[in-house]
């Protein structure tokens, strides 16, 4: 399967971007493209990673994202394949308002699974379009960062970039 990538410069490192048909599939840092490279393959087998400028405009709204507009990924199409718990937790990140941080736990509570605090985390470092679905915005129940496929500095930076670091982390 051919699949369309471009990448962005970003404060935080260089971002992978990859979309098939009108919706966006996989988005991650350069230097997590093994990760990346792995998810794809589980998912679609064989893929080779055609080089695209912005398909669809993805490239331009993470780059608006980044420099400060906020709202620019609310509404992307994604196509994350998984499995139906995993598709509801990711569909569950979505709702999680910019600005604002969850737990692991509570979100596990919100979506009528109080004890799956644990499957969350897990389905959450499977998260292939990083940022669009903001599993940075999900931390723990005393309010530590933990948790990010894409590293602990990074989660800290997107959190402050939202408003969103909880006090006793700033």
């Amino acid at each position: 399967m051919e699949l369309a990538l471009d990448r962005l410069d970003s404060p935080i490192g260089a971002i992978a971007v990859v979309a098939r048909g009108g919706a966006l599939c996989a988005l991650d840092f350069d230097d997590c493209a093994e990760r990346m490279q792995s998810i794809l393959q589980r998912r679609f087998g064989s893929v080779t990673l055609r080089k695209a400028s912005d398909p669809c405009g993805f490239t331009t709204r993470v780059g608006a994202y980044m420099n400060g507009a906020l709202d620019a990924l609310d509404d992307i199409e994604v196509d994350t394949g998984g499995t139906a718990f995993q598709r509801d937790v990711w569909s569950a990140l979505r709702q999680i308002p910019c600005g604002e941080t969850t737990s692991y736990g509570a979100m596990a509570k919100s979506m009528g699974r109080p004890g799956a605090a644990r499957a969350v985390g897990i389905t959450n470092s499977r998260n292939p379009v990083a940022l669009v679905l903001p599993c940075h915005r999900v931390i723990g129940a005393d309010g530590s960062l933990t948790g990010y496929a894409g590293g602990i500095e990074r989660k800290r930076w997107l959190l402050r970039h939202e408003g969103a670091l909880p006090a006793t982390l700033i």
